[in-house]
């Protein structure tokens, strides 16, 4: 079984709103099985793609700004409407963006400053409620929570450009049969990865919290695979990130489908290194005195935009690996004396080099 990866270039750059991301699903309306609505009363509509003895449920964007697992999925939608959909014994059921108010403000929360991802056990809100809904009727075998994670996580001195987690389902994170079950399917997961992107496959840290709701899925007993979306070398709109995870992805169904994971042993799960906050975007060296200046983009709507600007790293002496390094002469053949002088120099530099990242 295999597929073609599809990019669907309707849908491009991080920033993606609740209207644009609906005109290109009025084109899937042959898969539309309900609606919930947002605390603003945008649409939040639910897909469901094939029939089968395997029901896998998975959601994306439940934090506003993070959209590349939105624009994965709709990759695989085209992909299901344009190659025959083979997975014969999976029943899948997508909530593309969860948080239609926070996508367009592009903002993590939701409309009413709420994170959706700490609302499992409150479900104060319309989005979570209609959440455990879907869960609810469907009663999924699988879970898919499809995350964004920040330019700052590693797997040693390379980006984590994937990461997963089986979630804990209590506090002593203990090898519950639905967690385990998730973890196996992880290992195939890293292994396929492994050949794509080596070396940058992350695991991420398995505490405990029953407000998020991969654990609490994993809690009430259904296996639950966080994919958290990472930095691939020079792509801040994370648009290589996209099709790495929509393989994963179409990689997973092909294992539940044909339950061809369970060889993997745990052992294996634990082997995959677990990414660190232990990057940083830029790193300028002062060639005299060795000091090193370490840079953070930082993200803002303008319009209809992602806007980077660049901000300087304070209040540490930690060692970072960075996803671009400079010495200062590389900048600027002469001499700084004033520390201050250097950071404006480098921030203005900056500020004209990241405008390329800014053109979707």
């Amino acid at each position: 079984m295999s597929y073609n990866y599809i990019k669907d270039d309707r849908i491009t750059g991080k920033y993606v709103s609740y209207n644009h991301l609906n005109n290109i699903l009025l084109d899937y309306n042959k898969w539309l099985s309900k609606t919930g609505y947002s605390e603003n009363n945008l649409p939040i509509p639910l897909y469901q793609i094939g029939k089968g003895d395997v029901r896998i449920l998975l959601w994306s964007q439940m934090h506003g700004n993070e959209s590349t697992t939105t624009r994965a999925l709709i990759d695989i939608f085209k992909i299901f409407s344009e190659q025959d959909y083979l997975f014969y014994n999976c029943e899948l059921y997508i909530i593309p963006m969860l948080n239609p108010d926070g996508a367009n403000l592009y903002t993590r929360e939701n409309f009413n400053h709420i994170d959706l991802n700490r609302d499992a056990i409150n479900l104060s809100q319309k989005e979570s409620l209609f959440l455990r809904s879907v869960f609810e009727d469907v009663k999924p075998d699988f879970c898919f929570n499809l995350h964004d994670q920040r330019t700052i996580f590693g797997v040693g001195e390379k980006p984590a450009t994937v990461s997963f987690l089986a979630p804990a389902a209590d506090e002593s994170r203990r090898l519950t049969e639905p967690r385990t079950k998730a973890m196996k399917l992880i290992v195939e997961l890293n292994n396929y990865l492994q050949e794509l992107i080596p070396n940058q496959v992350g695991r991420f840290d398995d505490s405990f919290n029953a407000n998020c709701t991969g654990d609490q899925f994993t809690l009430l007993g259904v296996p639950t695979i966080l994919i958290e979306s990472g930095f691939f070398p020079n792509d801040y709109q994370r648009e290589e990130t996209r099709k790495y995870v929509a393989l994963s992805i179409l990689k997973a169904l092909e294992l539940i489908n044909n339950n061809t994971f369970e060889k993997n042993t745990v052992k294996e799960y634990f082997k995959i290194p677990e990414n660190h906050k232990n990057f940083r975007d830029f790193c300028f060296i002062d060639d005299i005195s060795g000091e090193k200046f370490y840079f953070q983009l930082e993200e803002q709507l303008i319009g209809d935009r992602i806007i980077f600007t660049p901000k300087i790293v304070e209040g540490t002496q930690q060692n970072y690996y960075a996803h671009n390094t400079y010495s200062l002469s590389d900048i600027y053949p002469k001499k700084f004396s004033q520390r201050e002088v250097i950071i404006d120099y480098i921030l203005e530099y900056l500020t004209k080099e990241v405008q390329k990242y800014n053109s979707y």
